[in-house]
């Protein structure tokens, strides 16, 4: 007599792919990252759009996890069209682009942008940075966090946090621990080791600190701790 076979484990849902929309002017590059993306584990390309206004519509009707955006586009530019996605808090935003010029960086991160990459980057860099910011971290990448970093510590610098200054006051203990983490660059990994507490409560600590503040990123999150200078 056959003994009973151990009945197999029931499968595993498998963990749904992060959705990209790409804005680029340029079909071929558009083709280019889609060929970037594609291959790689859990990433899915579910649109593209050719500029500003279709990039807000396309993120609109599509609800992608992560937009990689350009800055250069013709009517509405990448820019702008972040600053109205960040807004309507449809998702977040990696702007990729060939120019690193400093009124695209600081307009980049003071329209929200969670990330800056420029386009020499390598595709491993550009898979992790949309793995990264679809878990809610920021992706900067090394020029531009250096530039960033320099830029409060010279005068006459543009100063990307929003004005007026938020009321530090609003936030909960707790709060000011996770916002002092922000301001040292760490990830919501690094912030639950840190706090010895869960990632998902980091998330949603992250989530009140930038509401009661009045930020879109936690880039601007992080360069308001270093421009107050001082314990918060």
């Amino acid at each position: 007599m056959t003994p009973d076979r151990p009945a197999p484990a029931p499968s595993q849902p498998a963990a749904a792919a992060t959705t990209v929309l790409i804005a680029d002017d340029h079909a071929a590059i558009r083709a280019g990252i889609r060929m970037l993306l594609e291959p790689a584990d859990g990433l899915d390309v579910v649109g593209e759009a050719a500029d500003g206004d279709q990039a807000l519509a396309t993120a609109r009707s599509l609800r992608p996890d992560v937009v990689l955006m350009d800055v250069r586009m013709p009517g509405t530019d990448g820019i702008t069209a972040t600053a109205r996605i960040v807004a309507e808090a449809l998702c977040p935003v990696i702007v990729l682009t060939t120019f690193d010029l400093d009124e695209y960086v600081f307009g980049a991160l003071r329209a929200g942008a969670s990330g800056f990459l420029l386009k020499t980057a390598s595709a491993d860099e550009i898979i992790d940075a949309v793995r990264s910011v679809s878990r809610g971290d920021a992706v900067l990448s090394p020029e531009i966090t250096t530039r960033v970093v320099e830029s409060f510590r010279s005068p006459g610098v543009p100063v990307v946090a929003p004005q007026p200054t938020p009321e530090l006051a609003d936030l909960t203990d707790r709060e000011r621990d996770v916002l002092r983490c922000l301001g040292d660059g760490l990830s919501n990994a690094e912030i639950a080791a840190r706090l010895f507490i869960t990632e998902a409560t980091v998330k949603t600590h992250v989530s009140r600190v930038l509401m009661k503040l009045g930020l879109a990123s936690r880039v601007q999150a992080a360069i308001l701790v270093r421009d107050l200078g001082g314990p918060v």
